[in-house]
């Protein structure tokens, strides 16, 4: 059941997160816009589209939307073949038509069959790249661009040569900035008192400190001063004229170029399935473990997509490093992703020369955070004691994650998910049959022998469907095999949903169900067409009967 939500209603620590997420989304946008070989403004209206209309128009409560670095290639490549932005700008408005039309055909449902290890693999594979991608504007060394994720960078060297490059471009003036900002934004975090501050978020106050530090061995005439390469660096237009010619519309001629339609075919395939990706992650990350209407979100993204092609706009995806910020940073509700894209809105209007005495430093340092919390050790003993059908899957789409990109990386997880699965013993597979009850009846969910992580769509249904001040009875003692997934699924609801609507919920026989979900002799093999059809079955039966809650 969806609740109304007030957008109001958490401002303080909303406003606070999108001031971060602001401050963080500036240099991509700046940067993927400079990578994809559009004008720099391209990237910010994306920005600001992504932030405020797919805010607004999306049931996510943490994502946050903008120009995404994985839709760089196909970008560049496009306007090369074109040899015109604003004919590159129809497929992009094509595409969102696309989107929408995903949307309305329920296409989104397919982001319920992503396996948790995987989306979290994927989730810790993008940490390790913000680490080893910001690491080098945090010595001062800016040759590579903001966002970029490849593996391979544009010179030809990788992610981690580059690092050894740093070696002889450390800039002193950046490496005192990014040690003052790390003892800031850890202080904020660790400091009692600091962290009772939450209208005032620590990547703010590293960001003023930047600024100032930097300005004052400007003054002083310092060695340390950093150069103008090396901080955010804004177009600022000189007159209203100006301004408006930034403003580029899609070329509608080149709407019967077959060329067009294979690009914005291809740009609404790569942005659907990276949103839906990052969208399972963000609901992942969502400390109160609400879910988002998948469909919902393509169509809100089909609407982002075609207004930023009108107004000249780059692309956009949800996108999980800026959604890992406004986690980190206390969001609330999707207020803070539309009061991120309010600020890039009014900033670039009115102080892009204050902006762009932003030290790069400093921002990196901000992302190298979220890099960690992405990434920590935890998460990787948490699948470690999962065992070996939970740590592979991850640890292989981290990897790939890492060394490809997203996508390849989270199909490579999945296949290897799915081979697991069918190793196990799937005798019979959890399904569920809608019948009606009356209130005051108690609702028994039985699960079947086995149940994978491809039964989590049809179990996250039958949860969402169970009325509030009712009586539940999950019953798992007859299961011999139980995906971490559904565990997840249902501990969730338990203790989140249930709490909150009133509805008792008693739990039997999990405690063997979970004990034997990682046994090593669970290792039969069955054929892939039997696999699909039994995971189309099982029970779901209501019964009045006295049960004791």
């Amino acid at each position: 059941m969806t609740k109304k939500i007030n957008l109001f209603a958490n401002l303080k620590s909303d406003f606070a997160s999108g001031l971060v997420v602001f401050l963080v989304a500036l240099p991509l946008c700046l940067g993927i816009a400079m990578a994809s070989g559009t004008p720099l403004f391209s990237g910010i209206i994306a920005g600001v589209i992504g932030g405020i209309v797919v805010g607004y128009l999306s049931q996510s409560h943490i994502s946050v939307s903008g120009p995404a670095a994985g839709l760089t290639a196909i970008i560049l490549t496009a306007i090369t073949d074109f040899g015109a932005f604003d004919v590159f700008l129809m497929s992009v408005f094509i595409a969102g038509l696309i989107q929408l039309a995903l949307g309305f055909l329920k296409a989104g449902s397919i982001s319920n069959y992503f396996p948790t290890n995987v989306i979290e693999g994927m989730l810790a594979g993008i940490g390790i790249i913000i680490i080893l991608k910001q690491l080098p504007h945090a010595f001062g060394y800016d040759a590579d661009f903001e966002g970029d994720q490849s593996f391979i960078q544009n010179d030809g060297s990788n992610s981690f040569s580059f690092l050894f490059d740093v070696l002889n471009h450390i800039n002193l003036g950046a490496v005192v900035i990014s040690l003052a900002s790390l003892i800031i934004l850890i202080s904020w975090e660790k400091v009692p008192f600091l962290r009772r501050l939450k209208l005032v978020p620590g990547a703010l106050v590293a960001v003023i400190a930047g600024v100032v530090l930097n300005e004052f061995f400007v003054y002083s005439g310092s060695s340390l001063a950093i150069a103008k390469e090396h901080l955010v660096s804004l177009p600022v237009p000189k007159s209203f004229d100006e301004f408006k010619s930034i403003l580029i519309t899609p070329n509608f001629a080149a709407v019967t170029n077959p060329q067009v339609w294979v690009v914005a075919i291809t740009i609404a395939i790569v942005a659907s399935i990276e949103t839906l990706l990052c969208i399972e992650a963000a609901d992942r990350m969502d400390a109160q473990k609400r879910y988002t209407n998948t469909n919902v979100e393509l169509r809100a993204q089909g609407i982002g997509n075609i207004l930023s092609s009108l107004l000249g706009g780059l692309p956009m995806t949800s996108v999980v490093v800026r959604s890992s910020a406004n986690n980190n940073a206390g969001a609330k509700s999707k207020m803070s992703a539309i009061i991120h894209g309010v600020l890039l809105l009014i900033s670039v209007l009115s102080i892009p020369a204050v902006l762009n005495k932003i030290p790069l430093a400093t921002l990196a340092t901000v992302l190298i955070l979220v890099g960690y919390k992405l990434a920590k050790p935890a998460t990787f003993k948490h699948f470690w004691e999962k065992g070996k059908y939970q740590f592979i899957p991850f640890v292989a789409t981290l990897v790939f994650v890492v060394a490809t990109d997203l996508l390849k990386g989270v199909a490579l997880g999945i296949i290897i998910s799915i081979i697991f699965v069918l190793r196990g013993n799937l005798k019979r597979a959890y399904s569920f049959k809608k019948e009606e009850y009356e209130d005051g009846d108690v609702i028994h969910i039985d699960l079947a022998q086995e149940v994978s992580f491809l039964n989590k769509a049809a179990i996250k249904l039958t949860l969402s469907e169970i009325p509030q001040n009712s009586k539940v009875v999950i019953n798992a003692h007859d299961t011999e095999y139980i995906a971490h997934d559904v565990l997840d699924l249902i501990r969730e609801f338990k203790e989140t949903r249930a709490i909150d609507e009133n509805i008792k919920v008693k739990l039997k026989g999990f405690k063997e169900a979970y004990e034997l979900e990682n046994s090593p002799e669970i290792n039969n093999h069955v054929s892939i067409e039997h696999y699909y059809d039994v995971a189309k079955r099982a029970l779901v039966k209501k019964e009045v009967v006295k049960e004791k809650f």
